[in-house]
């Protein structure tokens, strides 16, 4: 059985940002990153809103940049994912992917969310290139441009209004006849000038030469009075939700509804002494790389001050 004071769950800006301040206070990290090290941002292009980039910078590369403080500060960086985990008693006990078992003194979970997506093969063929799950990381990039996004909840709203303060046009791909949104929300989306509303549209599929050029819908499909049309736009943005990479910890720690791990009073903390959660597995309002960061460097703080008081 290994031994560690410091487990990290995930990898991304929140696991490796827990591995920079864990591991410069001796703490000896063990970070499992994960099948994709690096997290969310590793399918993104280019970031410019993350500060200490001016010019802007790849998200593979800010991501390679975050992994190789984390490694000069001596954190114990492996591939692979934990697999099971028994948090009955300290030390907690973890099993990975090769079955090998660690016990941990802390344990930072930084598992992050996954978007949802409609499974159109058209989405990973254009991912980087006109698909986005993301409208305030990369609606920058569509100024005085046409995007669409799908989805008719609040987040669905929300995203779309974003855009529409940064585009020429947005349409608003909604497969029910209705917005399940707010009142509040409906009515502002209805308002904007430049957002339309489609209701009762399905996506078939995406197409362009070297990126997104357009959408093929469906109206009322399965309908006698079914209609194909094609829509001409620059990006295509998904907000149908997100699912947190929780499921392994729910046994142990206390979720929403959804799946996102709750904190205790704001704070890293949760109900369980000694594990701390980070990142947009306990976040599903921002969902932001520099939030996620600072709050990798609170748990680490939180785990250090664990371990020193006890």
């Amino acid at each position: 059985m290994e031994h560690t004071k410091c487990l990290i769950i995930g990898s991304g800006p929140a696991g490796y940002t827990a591995a920079i301040y864990a591991s410069r206070a001796n703490l000896s990290p063990i970070e499992y990153c994960g099948m994709q090290p690096g997290g969310q941002l590793t399918q993104t292009t280019e970031v410019e809103n993350f500060p200490g980039y001016p010019e802007g910078v790849q998200g593979m590369d800010m991501m390679e940049d975050l992994r190789k403080q984390a490694l000069r500060f001596g954190t114990d960086l492996r591939d692979g994912i934990i697999t099971k985990v028994d948090f009955s008693k300290a030390p907690y006990h973890v099993t990975d992917n090769e079955g090998r078992e660690i016990e941990a003194d802390t344990v930072i979970i930084a598992t992050g969310a996954s978007a949802k997506y409609l499974g159109l093969p058209d989405e990973a063929k254009y991912q980087g290139q006109g698909v986005s799950a993301c409208a305030t990381c990369d609606g920058f990039f569509y100024r005085k441009r046409t995007v669409a996004v799908v989805g008719g909840g609040d987040t669905a709203c929300e995203d779309a209004l974003y855009l529409a303060g940064l585009a020429k046009k947005v349409y608003l791909i909604v497969r029910k006849p209705f917005l399940r949104a707010s009142q509040v929300m409906q009515q502002r989306v209805m308002e904007k000038e430049n957002i339309e509303i489609l209701f009762e549209h399905n996506t078939l599929g995406l197409f362009g030469e070297d990126g997104v050029e357009g959408a093929h819908l469906v109206k009322r499909k399965g309908e006698p009075d079914e209609e194909l049309r094609d829509i001409a736009i620059d990006g295509f943005f998904l907000a149908i939700g997100h699912k947190p990479n929780t499921d392994i910890f729910r046994e142990w720690l206390d979720t929403d509804e959804v799946g996102y791990l709750k904190k205790i009073d704001g704070t890293p903390r949760t109900k369980l002494s000694g594990i701390f959660v980070a990142g947009d597995c306990a976040d599903p309002v921002y969902r932001q790389a520099i939030v996620a960061a600072g709050s990798g460097a609170q748990a680490a703080i939180e785990a250090e001050r664990f371990l020193l008081n006890r």
